[in-house]
């Protein structure tokens, strides 16, 4: 292959932001992390790196790594856009996203198990209760119930932002059905595969071994009654057509259990069983991916073709343990998010560590006229969304959009929320034949089980389209490989 254009020239005239760069700093020069990537990237060509790139896709394609985007007119299949620059986080960096991360879903637990049982936060005043009765999220099925080890959330997808002075933020919490760690760990192979040249030998943190991680958790929250090497779990989805569902099939298979629909399971005298050709096989653990309504139909909605009768009784009953519990999304409820650093303190009686991103809400009254004098300045959010749906960037909506915005702020005060426009972190993406700047976030995830383990890593997401802030897949996003590095690497921050 003919070599000409070296990346080198690339990056020189590579245009930054207003928010700060992963890889370079103002001066273009590569920041501490990224500087053996640097060194093992300079020597290649464009050419070179859109031959890597397209066998990557190639890979992505054929591995059948997929995600569907409901509003398309054909309801298409498509890989997930995948960039072989990837973002780099320094060991010491890490150890603080680390520590946050953990911190953050012991006081989410924490107030799960409060708000289920004494409600102290509510007598204390730590969160309204138009707050917290005003949401979807709650289920009071789950009141004076308490799953095992006292863990409700145990898979949690937290995403972070780096604000334009180098702080990385919380944006929001997922911990109902979090997706994505099967982009996560595809990416590293994809990678190791397509550029195994670029990576500093025996420095980056992997991450194959979460389903590992993942089965021993599910194992250490199953019901006091059965045995470590006796319990049996299974991954419970809604079938093929979910948008997940590549990784619903991925983590059953990485995990050796079995992928099941509702179908497929019976409950009987509490006890939950697997239909199998050699007849009926106990359950003691279902990760479940669908949502607290389809759950059961003769506990929550009755035209759900999803579930399993009587599963909800039969985890009241102790005999089997759903992860995650449901109820859980009270806990990543937008409006609720604004409050979790008043649990962190409350609960943990800690400072937190990660901050949350300037939060109103609506339901407030003060947060409200706040938040109506100043749309033009705000991303405004609609709690009931997500995949990116429903939010307005005011600094680029029309005034039109705004006072429309207005109106349905005001007769719904409960479903919005409103945070200052973040000017967040960039990472460089070829696009084109050259390299662009686009906006990023990450999601890593926390097990809780015993206690709690962060994948070394996460879904990095980026903004494709020129200018935008919304990351999501659904809205044109993009994923990198997310590299942890171990020291000495990691330049000291």
């Amino acid at each position: 292959m003919r070599v000409t254009a070296p990346i080198t020239e690339l990056l020189a005239a590579y245009e930054q932001m207003d928010g700060p760069d992963e890889m370079l700093d103002r001066d273009g020069a590569p920041r501490p992390a990224y500087a053996e990537f640097a060194s093992r990237l300079a020597s290649w060509s464009i050419e070179e790196i859109d031959a890597r790139q397209q066998r990557a896709e190639l890979e992505m394609l054929t591995g059948g790594i997929t995600f569907t985007v409901y509003e398309d007119d054909a309801g298409a299949e498509r890989i997930f856009p995948f960039s072989i620059l990837p973002r780099v986080v320094a060991a010491a960096e890490w150890r603080v996203i680390e520590s946050g991360l953990i911190q953050r879903v012991r006081a989410l637990n924490a107030f799960l198990g409060d708000i289920y049982s004494g409600q102290r936060c509510l007598t204390d005043g730590v969160i309204p209760a138009e707050v917290l009765f005003g949401g979807a999220g709650l289920n009071l099925r789950m009141v004076d119930f308490e799953p095992p080890l006292g863990v409700y959330a145990h898979i949690v997808g937290t995403d972070l932002i780096r604000d334009r002075h180098g702080q990385f933020r919380v944006i929001e919490d997922n911990a109902r059905t979090p997706s994505g760690v099967s982009y996560v760990i595809e990416n590293r192979r994809v990678m190791l595969n397509a550029v195994p040249e670029l990576f500093p030998e025996g420095a980056v943190a992997p991450v194959h071994d979460y389903a590992e991680r993942l089965l021993e958790t599910l194992i250490a929250v199953r019901p006091p009654h059965v045995g470590h090497d006796e319990t049996r779990v299974v991954v419970l989805t809604p079938g093929g057509f979910n948008s997940a569902y590549f990784e619903h099939a991925f983590l059953a298979r990485e995990m050796g259990v079995e992928l099941v629909e509702g179908h497929d399971l019976m409950v009987h005298e509490h006890n939950v069983y697997l239909r199998s050709t050699t007849g009926l096989e106990p359950v003691h653990v279902v990760y479940r991916r669908i949502d607290d309504d389809f759950i059961d139909p003769l506990a929550f909605r009755p035209d759900s073709a999803l579930g399993v009768a009587g599963l909800a009784d039969a985890y009241r009953a102790g005999r089997v343990t759903l992860a995650n519990a449901p109820g859980v999304g009270v806990a990543d409820d937008k409006v609720v998010y604004r409050f979790v650093p008043d649990f962190i303190r409350y609960y943990l009686a800690e400072e937190p560590i990660l901050p949350n991103i300037e939060t109103y809400a609506a339901v407030l009254p003060e947060d409200l006229e706040q938040m109506c004098a100043n749309l033009d300045q705000l991303v405004t959010k609609p709690a009931g969304e997500s995949g990116g749906y429903g939010i307005v960037i005011g600094p680029q909506a029309s005034g039109e959009e705004l006072r429309a915005l207005e109106e349905r702020v005001r007769a719904d005060p409960r479903n919005w929320i409103a945070q200052p426009l973040q000017e967040f972190s960039t990472i460089p993406t070829l696009l084109d034949g050259k390299l662009r700047a686009r906006r990023s976030d990450l999601r890593p995830f926390i097990l809780t089980g015993e206690s709690s383990w962060v994948l070394p890593g996460g879904l990095t997401r980026v903004a494709l389209r020129e200018g935008s802030y919304i990351v999501n897949s659904s809205q044109g996003g993009g994923s990198k490989d997310t590299w942890v590095l171990r020291a000495p690497l990691d330049g000291g921050g």
